[in-house]
């Protein structure tokens, strides 16, 4: 028995494309190029993949139109494509070179080998068509909570419904200990919209610490309306969180903000978040602040800050130590992920202990330096002086003026560490030969002695080596990773020498050898006449 012809009428084909528009939530106009590239493809099967075939769908009556291109030129290479300007004139006589006569043809009916390539077509447009809208939808709504209902789980990552598409909540984004089935309402926060070979891939999760911002966000009407700022977070899944807050008006109090009448707002994300404990923290610009604050409850006797490293030290009472770094550290590291500052935490006793060693430090190098007795290297190092250059170049006076020294005293004070340090400059000299550092690096503006050495240390023996260098090489940098501040050290590390200094060593290397020209000192402006 022979195929029956499958065939549409006009009505239909609009009907079949309205339907499949509405249902995949895409235009109309995409359905209807569909089914005219599939019908192309079929007619081309029919009259041969050498023509260029060109199939029209009028989107108001539904009349499906087939047309043969052929481009008109001089001479004809191609019989299928092409047609002498004599032989297009005949057609229409306002034809030239380059234009294109279009040859109607009979329609084709589909047999049922030619329908189902039709109907691959189609659906394959469709969609690539429905996986392009939902990108376009989902692409935007980066950094917002979503809700969907949860379709199934396959080893432990979670597939999502999100309504117009399909998400995913991977293993290391859902909480620890949290059970989530097939069926249950789940909300997660959107990290990351990624177009994949099957597709748009929504990625989302419950352990983001925007996720938490967010919900603060849905439950706190200040926070919504931009008068409260959540300005960090920091988050142990299921286990505990910082949460930093500062209001942008002096008369709204952010953290009781936050917190709500008798704790429900903050309640509604814990609940959220099966059980995580929150500490609600107010933001301070002053960074001791800011970190006393994050270290809650522990309570906190005296910071020191190293802003250069971005690393504190706090002193916080013996019976305070083991609340400030909380169970397995987790206090201390979620306020140093908090903060952005690496935190070293020290009691009381440790922190008086590393004074007196400090203090014996430049007690022993005094008495070595100048060969002093004990007794006057400790009064030395008690009125604060640190270093051997400070003690040669103090004003002999202010020496002089201390407790137990006379003028006398000072003046040999003064010629021991002077004599110390042009020994010290000697021996520098030496190594600095030795390492094979040029005369014309010795030379650059700023450099000292110890620096040389310390270049040549590390393979840096000439003006143009020193002119390669960044700033990184020679002090060092940080590298932030997992909330942790990995030190990478640089030839001056050690060294008391800050990042502007290095730049402007590096700036001199470049000026000495040509590179650049050097900086123009800015001028005073004239004084305005009377």
């Amino acid at each position: 028995m022979a195929n029956t012809p499958v065939s549409a009428n006009r009505l239909e084909l609009l009907q079949i494309a309205d339907a499949v528009a509405r249902e995949k939530t895409i235009d109309k106009a995409i359905v209807l190029e569909a089914m005219e590239d599939a019908i192309t493809r079929a007619a081309k099967a029919r009259y041969g993949q050498e023509n260029e075939i060109r199939a029209e769908i009028d989107p108001k009556t539904g009349e499906t139109r087939l047309n043969r291109l052929l481009m008109v030129v001089e001479k004809i290479e191609d019989d299928a494509k092409q047609i002498t300007l004599v032989e297009a004139s005949k057609k229409n006589p306002a034809a030239q070179i380059g234009d294109y006569i279009a040859e109607a043809l009979p329609p084709i009916e589909f047999g049922r080998i030619a329908a189902q390539s039709a109907k691959q077509v189609i659906v394959q447009k469709v969609r690539d068509a429905e996986r392009e809208r939902m990108f376009a939808e989902f692409k935007d709504r980066i950094g917002e909570i979503i809700s969907g209902l949860v379709k199934r789980v396959e080893y432990g990552n979670v597939i999502v419904d999100l309504g117009r598409g399909e998400g995913i909540i991977r293993r290391d984004e859902t909480l620890p200990r949290e059970t989530i089935r097939p069926g249950d309402r789940v909300r997660a926060y959107v990290y990351d919209v990624r177009r994949e070979q099957r597709g748009p891939q929504i990625f989302l999760s419950r352990t983001h610490p925007q996720f938490m911002a967010k919900l603060f966000g849905q439950e706190v009407p200040e926070i919504y309306d931009g008068i409260v700022e959540v300005v960090s977070v920091a988050r142990d899944p299921s286990s505990r969180a910082k949460i930093s807050v500062r209001s942008k008006d002096g008369s709204i109090d952010p953290v009781g903000a936050c917190v709500g009448m008798r704790g429900s707002r903050v309640q509604a994300v814990v609940n959220e978040l099966q059980g995580e404990k929150i500490d609600i923290i107010q933001w301070s610009p002053d960074v001791a602040t800011f970190v006393v604050n994050a270290l809650a409850p522990a309570e906190v006797a005296k910071v020191v800050l190293d802003e250069e490293a971005e690393r504190i030290e706090v002193v916080v009472p013996d019976e305070q130590l083991s609340l400030a770094i909380g169970r397995r550290g987790q206090n201390v590291r979620l306020a140093s992920q908090l903060t952005g500052w690496d935190i070293d935490i020290m009691t009381e006793a440790e922190e008086s202990e590393r004074r007196q060693k400090e203090f014996a430090t430049r007690t022993d190098r005094f008495v070595k330096a100048l060969d002093v007795d004990e007794t006057l290297a400790q009064l030395l190092a008690s009125e604060g002086f640190d270093t051997v250059e400070e003690l040669a170049f103090v004003e002999a006076h202010d020496l002089a003026s201390i407790d137990g020294l006379d003028e006398t005293t000072a003046e040999e004070i003064q010629t021991r560490a002077k004599n110390y340090l042009d020994r010290e400059t000697l021996e520098l000299e030496t190594k600095r030969k030795a390492l094979g550092v040029s005369d014309d690096l010795k030379a650059t503006p700023g450099i000292s002695g110890a620096m040389l050495v310390a270049l040549g240390e590390n393979k840096i023996k000439s003006v143009e080596d020193l002119a390669d260098c960044a700033t990184d090489d020679l002090i060092g940098w940080n590298e932030r990773k997992h909330g942790e501040t990995i030190k990478h050290p640089g030839a001056f590390t050690g060294m008391d020498v800050s990042a502007a200094e290095a730049q402007e060593l590096i700036m001199n290397a470049r000026v000495t050898l040509g590179w650049i020209e050097a900086p123009v000192a800015e001028e005073a402006a004239p004084e305005a006449e009377a």
